[in-house]
């Protein structure tokens, strides 16, 4: 392959590893592109970051993809209109569901209409559906029809177990290389980074938060909960929304943002689940239901388990 044809991509993510990539990509001196995956679910000071970037370091401007669900939620609508009223399901419930299939233009919202239900841990198609697959169809794609492709990631091996066992640089299933430049840095080298370039990091890490990326993630600690809640109540308000809508858009007529799990703090409300409201009262106690504590410490932090690398891991 002749390395004057290759294509580079940096994956930004608006955290300090893809952003230490991002640097080490000006430094290379190669012409590059950089691309973000908008999920929707994202903090405000993630977008101004991004948007901030080229303009204090002189690199290119960091192209935004989104993944779009208008066929989705169009199949999906005529799905209910025409097969539930032959399961028994009441004529308002069917016209309400339907009625909420109509895009929103936020794509992890969409995404969670169009399927009834939100990601979890069991069911992680967050990643795919609106990281990994916009950015292949979008972006990577087009690219390889020109030629080669090279894809820069954010990956470090202390980040956690999964992503120390992967390779500096393989093949991907887009077709493009991938490479991870910084696998072997510590934070400290990552930190170093920016200071060298004179780049302040991202503000939600001096506002207490370990990581960026989706607030909440569903990946998401017990910890990482109430900071969000005590720092960032807006993203609970929408999340509260969230869980309205998607709920009154699916047969079952119920929706959590986090799995369903029947706990005993719910024993004043038989046959429901914890909605956002109840994890967030919960995430304040020193000791709460067993059935949260039980899955909230058996999650790994933030940050999705992405080979591309398109998401923060927790630093805690």
């Amino acid at each position: 392959m002749n390395a004057v044809s290759i294509q580079h991509l940096v994956n930004v993510s608006g955290g300090k590893d893809s952003t230490a990539v991002y640097l080490r990509a000006i430094e290379s001196g190669r012409p590059f592109r950089a691309v973000f995956a908008d999920t929707g679910n994202e903090d405000q000071r993630v977008y101004d970051f991004i948007a901030e970037l080229p303009h204090l370091t002189g690199g290119p401007v960091v192209e935004t993809v989104r993944a779009d669900f208008s066929r989705q939620l169009a199949q999906h609508r005529t799905y209910i209109l025409e097969k539930w009223p032959q399961q028994g399901i009441a004529d308002s419930i069917v016209q309400q569901a339907a009625a909420l299939h109509e895009p929103t233009g936020n794509p992890f919202l969409d995404l969670c209409i169009s399927k009834g239900r939100f990601p979890s841990r069991m069911a992680q198609f967050c990643t795919e559906e609106l990281k990994t697959l916009p950015i292949t169809l979008q972006v990577v794609g087009p690219m390889l029809k020109a030629g080669p492709v090279l894809q820069w990631l954010g990956i470090r091996a202390e980040e956690s177990a999964n992503r120390s066992k992967q390779p500096r640089f393989n093949r991907h299933e887009s077709g493009s290389m991938v490479w991870r430049p910084i696998f072997d840095w510590s934070v400290e080298q990552v930190w170093a980074q920016h200071r060298k370039h004179g780049i302040a990091p991202n503000p939600l890490y001096a506002l207490g938060m370990g990581r960026v990326g989706c607030m909440p993630c569903i990946n998401c600690r017990k910890s990482e909960l109430r900071n969000i809640a005590d720092l960032f109540p807006d993203h609970i308000e929408r999340i509260r929304q969230w869980e309205e809508i998607v709920a009154s858009a699916n047969k079952r007529r119920s929706a959590t943002f986090f799995p369903a799990v029947t706990d005993s703090t719910d024993i004043d409300r038989p046959g429901s689940y914890s909605r956002i409201d109840t994890l967030v009262e919960w995430s304040r106690t020193a000791r709460g239901g067993r059935q949260f504590d039980l899955f909230f410490q058996a999650q790994s932090g933030g940050g999705c388990t992405s080979d591309l690398g398109l998401c923060e891991r927790s630093a805690a």
